[in-house]
Parts: C-alpha cells; sequence; structure tokens
C-alpha cells in the first residue's frame, strides 16, 4: 500500500472520491476479461482532468511505484492485471469528453476514456462514419482500443484502429506532455511516435488525447447468409469473393458448434445441420453494392453454399446480423468459463486451422466452438470449461498450446486484434525472435528506465 501521505496527495489532487483504497474497491480492478490469475492492486486512482494524469504518472515514477492504465478492462490478454500487489492502477474513464468532431476536415479528438460506441454514433450524428468496431465497442474505450490496436468486423475493407490513428498526447515517465502527429493528412514533423504506441499496451506512455480520422459513411450496404456442409466450402467462398476483387465491409463465420450454441439461445431458425456459415455484407454507392452483391451471390452459388438469403431491408438485416453478435454470449452461457482466443492465419489456410482445431479438441478432449473474421483469416477459437476443475483446465491449456503452435506452423500470428498482454507472452519468441524480443526491450527501457509502466506485459522488462 501507498504511503498515506501520498495517498493523501493523490486525494488532495483528483478528489477524494476518486481514489479507492479499501479492499472492496480495489478487487474490481484486479481482473480483466482474459482467464488469467487477478491481482488486487495497492490503489486505485481516477483522474478527471488531464494535468491530474501526468501529475499522477509524475508522482508514481518518482515513487517507483508500478503502473497499470486501465479503461473498462474488456481486454483479452491480461493486458490490465495489475503485475503486482504494489501497483496503482491508474484509472482513465474519467477523461471521457469528446473535445472535437471537425466535419470539414474529417477528424474528431478525443479523450482515452471515451466509450467507442458513443464515440461512433456522435461522429454519425454529424454525418461522419468511424469504421473500427470492435466486438467490446459498447463498454470498451478508445484508449483501450489504441493500446491494444482493437480490430472489429469491419477491418478486413476499413482496417483496424491503427488504420485510423493521426495524432497522439501522452505522458512521458518524467510526467512531460509528449505529442505526435497532427490533424492534418500529412505529417512528417519529427519521429513517428504514434505508430508505436499503438498496440503498445501501456508499456510506453500512458495516452492523455487521441485525434482520430473519419470518413464520409457508405451510402448503401446489403447483407447476405450462406451455409454450407462443411468450412471447407465456405473457405473456397471467401477467397472466391476477394479473387473477384470485391472487398466486403464484413465477412464474418460460424462453425457447426457455434450455429448450434447460438441456435440453443437465440432460437431464430438456424439450420443444426450446416457445417459452416458466412455472413456476408458489401457497402458502397448503390449502384456498386448492387453489382458486388451479384459477383457474391454467383461466387456462393459457385462455391456449394446450400442456402443464400439476401436481406431485403433494415429488420431482415438486423435479423441476419444476430447470430454474429450473439456468439460470445451465447457461448459464455454454456459453461463457467470462456476461453476467447485470437489466433490469425492466412485466409487460405482457414480449412486447415479448422481442421487442426477439430484435433486438438479431440485430443485433449475440450470443446471448441470457432467463429471469426473470415475475409483477414482472424479466427476466434472458444473453449468451454470450468477453471474450477483443475484436471480439466489442465487439458484446455495443453489445448491452448496446441492451438497457437498450430497457428504459427501455418504461417500465422498469435493476435489478429487482442494483444499479447501476459497471456501469450510464452509463444512470443516462436513467432519473433529472441533478438525481436531484446530489440523490443531496449527501445521499452528508453521510454520507461525503471520499468513501472505495466512491466510484464508484451516482452516484459528482463535483461
Amino acid at each position: 500500500m501507498p504511503s498515506a501521505s501520498l495517498i493523501k496527495e493523490f486525494e488532495q489532487l483528483v478528489g477524494k472520491e476518486n481514489v479507492f483504497s479499501s479492499e472492496a474497491d480495489r478487487q474490481s480492478y484486479a481482473y480483466d476479461a482474459a482467464v488469467l490469475k487477478p491481482m488486487i492492486p495497492s490503489l486505485v486512482v481516477r483522474p478527471t482532468e488531464v494535468e491530474q494524469l501526468g501529475q499522477v504518472v509524475k508522482r508514481c515514477y518518482e515513487e517507483g511505484i508500478p503502473m497499470t492504465v486501465r479503461g473498462s478492462g474488456t481486454n483479452l490478454t491480461g493486458g490490465t492485471i495489475p503485475d503486482c500487489s504494489d501497483t496503482i492502477v491508474i484509472l482513465t474513464t474519467g477523461l471521457n469528453k469528446i473535445l472535437e468532431i471537425n466535419t470539414e476536415d474529417l477528424y474528431a479528438t478525443v479523450q482515452p476514456g471515451v466509450i467507442t460506441a458513443k464515440f461512433a454514433a456522435a461522429v454519425a450524428a454529424k454525418g461522419l462514419f468511424y469504421p473500427p468496431d470492435p466486438g467490446s465497442m459498447s463498454v470498451s474505450t478508445i484508449g483501450g482500443n489504441v493500446a491494444e490496436s482493437s480490430g472489429g468486423l469491419r477491418g478486413l475493407k476499413y482496417g483496424t484502429t491503427k488504420d485510423y490513428v493521426m495524432g497522439m498526447e501522452v505522458f512521458a515517465n518524467t510526467g512531460d506532455l509528449v505529442k505526435t502527429g497532427s490533424r492534418t493528412v500529412k505529417c512528417a514533423t519529427g519521429y513517428n511516435i504514434a505508430p508505436l504506441l499503438v498496440g503498445s499496451e501501456g508499456t510506453l506512455a500512458v495516452t492523455s488525447k487521441v485525434t482520430l480520422k473519419l470518413i464520409p459513411p457508405p451510402k448503401a450496404s446489403k447483407a447476405m447468409m450462406a451455409l454450407f456442409k462443411d468450412m471447407d466450402g465456405a473457405s473456397q467462398a471467401v477467397a472466391g469473393i476477394i479473387a473477384a476483387h470485391v472487398v466486403p465491409c464484413t465477412l464474418e463465420f460460424l462453425d457447426h458448434a457455434s450455429i448450434n450454441y447460438i441456435e440453443d439461445y437465440v432460437k431464430i431458425g438456424l439450420p443444426r445441420d450446416a457445417g459452416a456459415m458466412l455472413l456476408i455484407e458489401v457497402d458502397g454507392h448503390p449502384a456498386q453494392v448492387e453489382d458486388e452483391a451479384v459477383i457474391v451471390e454467383k461466387v456462393l452459388r459457385d462455391n456449394s453454399a446450400t442456402e443464400i438469403v439476401v436481406a431485403r431491408d433494415a429488420v431482415e438485416k438486423s435479423r441476419i446480423w444476430e447470430a454474429r453478435r450473439v456468439a460470445i454470449p451465447a457461448l459464455a452461457r454454456c459453461r463457467p468459463t470462456l476461453m476467447l482466443e485470437d489466433a490469425t492465419v492466412p485466409r487460405s489456410k482457414i480449412p486447415a486451422m479448422i481442421k487442426a482445431l477439430d484435433e486438438i479438441a479431440a485430443r485433449h478432449n475440450v470443446t471448441i466452438a470457432t467463429f471469426g473474421h473470415a475475409g483477414d483469416g482472424n479466427l476466434h477459437p472458444s473453449i468451454l470449461c470450468d477453471r474450477r476443475d483443475k484436471e480439466e483446465f489442465s487439458r484446455v491449456e495443453r489445448a491452448v498450446d496446441d492451438l497457437f503452435n498450430a497457428a504459427l506452423e501455418l504461417g500465422g500470428t498469435l493476435s489478429g486484434e487482442h494483444g499479447i498482454g501476459t497471456a501469450k507472452i510464452k509463444w512470443l519468441e516462436q513467432e519473433t525472435s529472441h533478438g525481436t524480443i531484446m530489440f523490443s526491450r531496449r527501445l521499452r527501457k528508453a521510454f520507461d528506465p525503471k520499468g513501472l509502466f505495466n512491466p510484464s506485459k508484451i516482452v516484459g522488462f528482463g535483461d
């Protein structure tokens, strides 16, 4: 626990109501959405003004106290779990202002605690479009999205969070304000620091402001659902759509197990015998949408889709997407523990990865349901289990080992959108190299000489 004098200093700085010192309060910040051991922090401080944030960072660094910055805590790899019981959690939810939405120059400036969905809605109300749409966007924050380089369903066509960050303001370990990037389309002033900070998971600096690119919204869209006997046919259809030079805004899939768990949950008439389902949406100019929808339907038929449903209006479009929207709650209700993983492979390797997952599930006697972003090969194998059952969870951990080994053997990556945190450090050298990790640590030490910013995350802070 920090000294009484430091706690009092923080209370005077941010207000007593924004310093949480009781064990009951601190327990709420001991975990995130990952299935990892919780760690109760020594203190939680919630700045409500940017200047306060800088002062909190400075004082923690001067006192040698580890810091974990946290938004809503929806990340899935342990990125906001405190490193040790001495850690102070800096909560950014009090910095939740949309500072500007510029409709002439197509950008917005926001504080890190702004909820993603609220921001997207505010932008839409101005007649513009912010495409990144992580599955947690109804509760996740922009600061968290930037820290994790979050993706989403529209990543195939529109890119992910990293593609929309124009500039940032962050606090360095000294408490100094660091500005990088600009509100202008072009900026070649100084080192290009912002891309390094995006996805850094709070290990380099603390974000206080983000400038984000906005774009005009598509004028039309069309959604459709296609069913297949197996994942091979669905994967061939995905490759065929891209080969036909159509880039849908969303191209999602559900495997047989996911379809059935979802039907158990919402009972919307999904065919239980389907081996795979694709959910597709094309958008753009109305004429383009009509042309691309025809092309997509032809590709689906040519690849043995057993059924194709095209939405005729907004109501039917919503119904089509309901299956994908409820995937996580449908799976989460089945067992006490849901391990939602994030393994990305080249699109052409999706059938091989699905086959590998089936073999892994059988080998370790675990239940795996898989859904995800077929258009960019980003799979979410989800293991249904009970962490309290030590024997079962031991099998689950071995299955996760095999899962990531399989993804890497297929030329994939450990994460398409969830980050590394602490959950995936053990496989990092296998994907990259020892030299990569050592280089990253040296780079990290230049930003954080004492190793106090989220010390154990991504590459750790060893020699």
